[in-house]
C-alpha cells in the first residue's frame, strides 16, 4: 500500500475526529451513568427487561423454544383475562391486522441508516407505521404474528420492550418465538432507540421519546390486530419484479463459484412473494409482500422523515384499499417488507463520478478525482423524490398484480421456533470432519467507506484488504489494540474497529443474537437479524427449505424477512467476504456467519418438522472429565417452576427416556454440548428450564491439571397444552 501523506486539511479533519471521538464517549459515559436511561448489564447489552441466557464464565447458554412444546418466557405465568372462543368451524386461519402510528420525532433527532453526521430531521414527508398480521389455527391452538415496522432496523431493545408490554397484557400469547419484528429498512427514519453503543453513537444518543413512540405504536398495531381477527384464508403468489434494482456490489457478487451464478439469471434476487389476506366472504384484509431492495431511493442529504420506496409502495397499495380514507386509515393494511437487500440498490442508473459523468462501476467505487466520495449511484428520476414514486410506483403495481391472481392457498399448521445464541462464539460445521468458528464482532476499513448509495465521510475506499499505520495508531490510542485472537479470526479483514473487545461505556456491538422462524402452513418464514447478500440469502433459503424436505415437508417455500429482532449488519458469502466490499467489512461475526446462520436455521427448520422437541445447545467441556471427578451424578435435568414454592423441580434427568444428550467436539479443546427434551403429551403445562452439568479440565503452567465442576442453566420457557 502506498504510504498515506496528510495534507494540512486532513490533518486538522483527523484533529477534530479525534477530539469529537473524545467528547462523545465522555458524553455517553456520563449520559449512562447518570440518567438511567441504558441500563449497564455488563457483558450482556441486555436492558433489564429480559435477560440473556444463563452463563458460567465463558460458557455460554443457547436457548431455543418451539411451539406445540416450549415457548420462552422469563419467569412465573402471568394472570390474564381468560381469551373469548373463537369459531372454530371453518377451514382456514383466524387472521387479525393492524396498523398504528410509529414515528416518534420528525425534528432534532439523526435520522438512522446512512450514518452521516449532520443528517438530522427537519421535517415529514411521511409519516411511520406499524403493520401488524395475527394467523391462528381454527381452534385457537397456536398463532403466530408478523410485524412489519417503517423503521430502519429493529433493535433488541425495542424487541425485548414490546414483548415484555405483550407479556403483560396477553400473559403467553405473544412470545419471542411467535411474534417477528422486522424493519421496512428506511434510512430516513428516527435514530436513538438501541442500546449497543455503535448504534448509540451513529444516533447521536438515545431518545427516550422516540423509543416510547415506537414501543406504543408497535404494540398498539398488534393490539388492534388482536381484536380485529376473524375467519379467513390465505393466499400466496410469486413473481419478479424488473427494472428496479442493481447490484451495488457486482465485483464482489462474481468472487461466488461460476457454478453457482450460472444457475440464476441475476445478480439481485428479482423474486417478489406476496400472501393475500381476506375473510371467509372474499373481503379483503391485508397484503404481505417480500422483496429484495434498498429503501435508499431517498438519499443522505434528505431530511424529511418519510418510508421511502417500500413505504410508498404501502401508501398507494392502501390507498387503493382504503378508498375515502386518509393516509394511515382505513381497514385494510398493506405491508411491504424486507428481505435479502444486504447488496441490492434502488439507484439503477449506477455509480458514477458527479464531477465527471464517468462511470465509477469499479472494485473500489472509487474515481479518479475526488475518490470514494464522488462515486455516487443515482435513482431513475429528476430528484430523490420522482426516484422514490418511480421504484415504489413499481414495487406497488407488481404487488397488486400479484395480489389479483393469487389462488394458491396456503394451508396446515402454523408453527414457530427460536434460539439465543453467541455468535460470536458458534462452531461451524463445514464438513463431516472439519469445524470453523465465528468471531467477536469487529468492522473493517471499508465499513467507513459507505456504499455507492451513502459515501463514508472519509477518505476510505471499498475492497481494501490492508491496514494503513496512520488509522491503526490512532485506533490503538484511542481504543485500544485488537488482539490477535480477533485479527486472525476476521481475515483478510484488516480490523478498523474491533468492537466485540469494546465494552465502555458499553457493549459496542452484540454477542447474543436470537435467530427465528415462523411457518404457515407450506411458507417459511426466516427472520434474519441483519441485511443478507443476494447469494446469502439465496443459500440460506435453499438450505432451509431442504432440511425440511428431509424430514417429510415437502415443497416449501422460505421467504427471508430482513432486519429483525436485533442488527448485526451485514451478512455476505464466504467468497465475497474475500473481496471485503462495504458489505463484506460490515459482516461483524467474521467469514463463517453465513455458515453459522444457515446451521442454525437448519435446526430450527428441523425443530418444527419434528414436532415437540425442547432444544438447548450449550459451550461445554468434553464429558470423559466427568468419569474423573463425579461431583454430578447426571449431565442435564429438566426441572418444573412450582409457583406454590417458587422452587424449581426435577422432572427429568439424562436417565430419562425422554431426554438426549448429544457432545459435539471442536477444535483447540472447545465443544458443545446438546441436550434435547422430546416433550411427552402427558407433560403437565406450565414453566420449565434445562440444566448442564460437566466438568473441565483446568491446566495452569507447571502444575498439575485439576478437574473442575461447573453448571448452566436455560432460559425459562413455557409447556402448552396443544
Amino acid at each position: 500500500m502506498a504510504k498515506h501523506t496528510l495534507s494540512t486539511l486532513e490533518a486538522f479533519l483527523i484533529f477534530l475526529l479525534v477530539m469529537m471521538t473524545a467528547v462523545t464517549v465522555a458524553l455517553l459515559s456520563l449520559l449512562f451513568i447518570t440518567s438511567g436511561t441504558i441500563e449497564n448489564h455488563k457483558d450482556s447489552g441486555f436492558p433489564v427487561t429480559q435477560s440473556p441466557p444463563a452463563t458460567l464464565g465463558s460458557t455460554a447458554t443457547q436457548g431455543s423454544t418451539l411451539t406445540h412444546g416450549s415457548t420462552a418466557t422469563q419467569g412465573p405465568p402471568v394472570t390474564t383475562t381468560p381469551e373469548p372462543p373463537l369459531f372454530q368451524n371453518f377451514s382456514g386461519y383466524h387472521i387479525g391486522v393492524g396498523r398504528a402510528d410509529c414515528t416518534g420525532q420528525v425534528a432534532d433527532i439523526s435520522l438512522m441508516g446512512y450514518s452521516k453526521t449532520g443528517q438530522n430531521a427537519r421535517g415529514i414527508l411521511t409519516r411511520l407505521y406499524s403493520r401488524a398480521f395475527i394467523m391462528a389455527e381454527p381452534d385457537g391452538s397456536n398463532r403466530v404474528a408478523f410485524v412489519s415496522i417503517d423503521i430502519g432496523m429493529v433493535s433488541q431493545r425495542l424487541r425485548l420492550e414490546v414483548l415484555n408490554r405483550l407479556q403483560s397484557k396477553y400473559g403467553s400469547l405473544y412470545r419471542q418465538d411467535n411474534v417477528i419484528l422486522s424493519g421496512t429498512h428506511t434510512h430516513s427514519g428516527p435514530g436513538g432507540y438501541f442500546q449497543y453503543t455503535v448504534f448509540v453513537i451513529a444516533s447521536e444518543g438515545f431518545s427516550n421519546r422516540t423509543f416510547e413512540y415506537m414501543v406504543t405504536g408497535i404494540v398498539k398495531s398488534i393490539e388492534m390486530a388482536h381484536k380485529n381477527m376473524k375467519p379467513g384464508k390465505i393466499f400466496i403468489n410469486k413473481g419478479n419484479v424488473e427494472g428496479v434494482q442493481i447490484n451495488r456490489s457486482p465485483s464482489s457478487y462474481l468472487w461466488n463459484p461460476p457454478s453457482e451464478r450460472a444457475r440464476y439469471s441475476s445478480n439481485t434476487d428479482k423474486e417478489m412473494i406476496i400472501l393475500k389476506m381476506v375473510d371467509l366472504n372474499g373481503v379483503d384484509l391485508g397484503l404481505i409482500s417480500w422483496f429484495a431492495i434498498h429503501p435508499v431511493s431517498m438519499n443522505n442529504t434528505n431530511h424529511l422523515v418519510n418510508s421511502d420506496n417500500m413505504g410508498y409502495a404501502s401508501y398507494l397499495f392502501e390507498q387503493e384499499k382504503n378508498k375515502g380514507y386518509l393516509p394511515g386509515q382505513g381497514p385494510y393494511v398493506a405491508a411491504f417488507a424486507s428481505s435479502n437487500l444486504g447488496d441490492v440498490s434502488p439507484n439503477i442508473l449506477g455509480p458514477h463520478c458527479v464531477n465527471t459523468g464517468d462511470s465509477c462501476d469499479n472494485v473500489n467505487s472509487s474515481c479518479p478525482i475526488g475518490g470514494s466520495s464522488m462515486c455516487i449511484a443515482m435513482g431513475p428520476g429528476h430528484d430523490m423524490f420522482n426516484s422514490t414514486q418511480i421504484i415504489g410506483g413499481i414495487i406497488y403495481q407488481r404487488a397488486k398484480e400479484l395480489y389479483a391472481s393469487a389462488s394458491q392457498e396456503l394451508t396446515g399448521p402454523l408453527a414457530a421456533a427460536h434460539q439465543w445464541v453467541n455468535m460470536s462464539n458458534v462452531t461451524v460445521w463445514l464438513n463431516s470432519t472439519h469445524t470453523a468458528q465465528t468471531c467477536k464482532p469487529a468492522l473493517g476499513y471499508s465499513f467507513a467507506a459507505g456504499t455507492i448509495d451513502g459515501f463514508g465521510s472519509l477518505n476510505f475506499t471499498q475492497g481494501t484488504t490492508v491496514g494503513d499505520p496512520f488509522w491503526d495508531t490512532l485506533r490503538d490510542q484511542l481504543l485500544g489494540k485488537p488482539s490477535e485472537e480477533i485479527k486472525r479470526c476476521h481475515k483478510p479483514k484488516p480490523i478498523l474497529l474491533h468492537t466485540g473487545e469494546l465494552t465502555k461505556p458499553h457493549p459496542w456491538h452484540p454477542d447474543i443474537v436470537d435467530v427465528q422462524m415462523i411457518t404457515v402452513g407450506s411458507l417459511a418464514i426466516i427472520a434474519i437479524p441483519g441485511e443478507f447478500t443476494t447469494m446469502s440469502g439465496r443459500r440460506l433459503r435453499e438450505a432451509v427449505q431442504a432440511e425440511f424436505a428431509t424430514y417429510g415437508m415437502q415443497n416449501m417455500t422460505a421467504v427471508i424477512s430482513g432486519l429483525c429482532n436485533v442488527y448485526t449488519h451485514y451478512i455476505t458469502t464466504f467468497e465475497e467476504y474475500q473481496a471485503q466490499r462495504y458489505e463484506a467489512a460490515s459482516t461483524i461475526y467474521g467469514p463463517h456467519t453465513l455458515s453459522a446462520y444457515i446451521q442454525l436455521f437448519r435446526a430450527l427448520a428441523k425443530a418444527i418438522a419434528t414436532g415437540e422437541v425442547a432444544e438447548v445447545i450449550f459451550v461445554g467441556a468434553n464429558p470423559k472429565n466427568s468419569a474423573e471427578n463425579q461431583t454430578h451424578q447426571t449431565f442435564l435435568t429438566v426441572e418444573k417452576y412450582e409457583a406454590t414454592s417458587a422452587t424449581w423441580r426435577i422432572v427429568h434427568n439424562d436417565a430419562s427416556w425422554e431426554t438426549r444428550f448429544y457432545w459435539h467436539k471442536g477444535l483447540l479443546g472447545h465443544s458443545n454440548a446438546t441436550i434435547q427434551w422430546h416433550i411427552p403429551g402427558t407433560a403437565q403445562p406450565g414453566i420449565y428450564r434445562m440444566r448442564y452439568f460437566g466438568h473441565h479440565r483446568k491446566q495452569d503452567f507447571l502444575k498439575p491439571a485439576v478437574i473442575l465442576p461447573f453448571e448452566s442453566t436455560s432460559s425459562a420457557f413455557e409447556v402448552v397444552t396443544s
